[in-house]
């Protein structure tokens, strides 16, 4: 546990839906392969569409290239970092965006979408 996974053959790039489906309702392969850098990846929850950026054991990075945020935010980039010590996991998400004008607010409600997103896949894996 800990340990971030995106090979072909990993269930996870699509037991998120299945995990919390009322926040995800799937994500598909556009270019590239699962679990490669520069593989496009689109998520059906804010239609976004990501390219992975970068992947380590611990980390992975997404820029979104395409979507509802694009019409905000001039670039976005959200990280997963994992940091693991015997049984306990630490989970920190990183966004860096820049606002298309100064009248756009932070993205304070996709960051709790996402730590709501978090809590489901922690519930999952504690089952």
């Amino acid at each position: 546990m800990g340990t971030l996974s995106m090979s072909s053959g990993d269930p996870n790039r699509t037991i998120f839906p299945k995990i919390s489906p009322d926040k995800i309702q799937g994500c598909d392969l556009h270019e590239g392969e699962w679990g490669t850098v520069g593989s496009v990846i689109f998520w059906n929850y804010v239609h976004a569409k990501t390219t992975l950026n970068s992947i380590c054991s611990y980390t992975i990075s997404t820029v979104v290239i395409e979507g509802d945020l694009l019409e905000l935010y001039k670039s976005f980039v959200a990280t997963l970092h994992v940091d693991t010590k015997g049984e306990n996991n630490l989970v920190t998400w990183t966004f860096e965006y820049e606002k298309r004008s100064e009248d756009v607010e932070d993205p304070n409600t996709l960051m709790d979408f996402i730590v709501n997103l978090t809590k489901d896949i922690e519930t999952h894996h504690l089952k």
